[in-house]
């Protein structure tokens, strides 16, 4: 043996105590290890499916925007009252006014701070719904506030299925 060989510290050989701590802690070892491994994983999957969602609930924020603004349109173009026009372009204004893009390279990745720009999307697509609700007053009509369904869910309103107009909602 070398002098360079020599360890630093004398070795030590293994308790018996420490060989029972190792196989008492087995379980958490493995545990701990499983663990991790899939927080990853589930952290890669929970992100495509929050892509997948995200893509779904985008779609129906906009369906219902597109359908107020058509609304407003065709209120703002065909008034019954000033009052009615003033709130149908009082709802394109605030329909404008809404986001159309989310540019994930911008927000926050997760655990850093949130900035908060002040901006509230729920507080605004409230304040839409409302003046959608108020334009339709206005107007002397009944306002639609759910997706529509298609045409073979919706009741006539006459008892029976078919004839003219049967199942066409258009909301006004």
């Amino acid at each position: 043996m070398e002098l360079n060989d020599t360890p630093t510290h004398p070795p030590t050989a293994p308790t018996p105590t420490d060989d029972l701590d190792v196989l008492n802690h087995l379980e958490q070892t493995f545990y701990k290890e499983g663990w991790d491994g899939g927080f990853a994983h589930g952290a890669i999957h929970g992100s495509i499916e929050g892509r997948a969602l995200g893509k779904e609930k985008a779609f129906e924020v906009w369906e219902e925007l597109g359908f107020y603004q058509a609304s407003a349109a065709f209120v703002s173009a065909v008034p019954k009252t000033e009052k009615a026009k003033m709130h149908a372009l009082s709802l394109l204004t605030l329909i404008a006014s809404f986001p159309t893009s989310n540019d994930s390279a911008t927000q926050p990745q997760p655990g850093e701070e949130d900035a908060d720009d002040g901006f509230d999307m729920g507080a605004l697509m409230e304040r839409i719904r409302a003046r959608y609700k108020l334009m339709c007053s206005a107007q002397g009509v009944r306002g639609r506030l759910r997706a529509a369904v298609g045409p073979a869910a919706v009741p006539t309103g006459e008892g029976k299925a078919g004839g003219a107009g049967a199942g066409v909602s258009l909301g006004f």
